[in-house]
């Protein structure tokens, strides 16, 4: 039963680690996400100061280009970590089948511990009253 008791804690500590990896590539995604919509903003600005929104003109101001290759690589890294959210999900969600698997045999196993419980109090009861009718027999 102890031993029971520790491999649940154990799964359960497995669901909570995977849950906070999850929410750990969430939140990485937004900030990329977040990040990349302020880059796009300063781009815009840049090029209606500059009065030009080619990246190929010789006159393409540098920090307009230089924020559009951080705002390109800030998406690539929120989509390669889209591949690794889909992974995290799928490790949680098998982390959490797992734990239920093992909640269900615990609550069998305490049902059954149950029925024999209220078995043997039965029993004795009938033990007990048939002692009592030999009792009153005997009289």
């Amino acid at each position: 039963m102890k031993s029971r008791d520790t491999l649940i804690r154990l799964k359960r500590f497995h669901v909570d680690e995977k849950r906070r990896r999850v929410s750990q590539i969430e939140s990485m995604i937004a900030d990329f996400q977040r990040m990349a919509t302020d880059l796009d903003r300063e781009i815009e600005g840049e090029e209606r100061k500059a009065g030009l929104s080619d990246p190929a003109h010789f006159a393409y101001p540098t920090y307009a280009k230089a924020a559009r290759t951080r705002r390109d690589n800030l998406l690539q890294s929120a989509a390669d970590l889209q591949g690794q959210l889909e992974d995290a999900k799928a490790a949680l969600s098998e982390a959490f089948e797992e734990l239920k698997k093992v909640e269900i045999l615990e609550d069998r196993e305490k049902a059954t511990e149950r029925a024999e419980m209220a078995l043997r109090d039965q029993i004795e009861t009938d033990r007990i009253a048939a002692r009592m009718r030999f009792a009153a027999g005997r009289l």
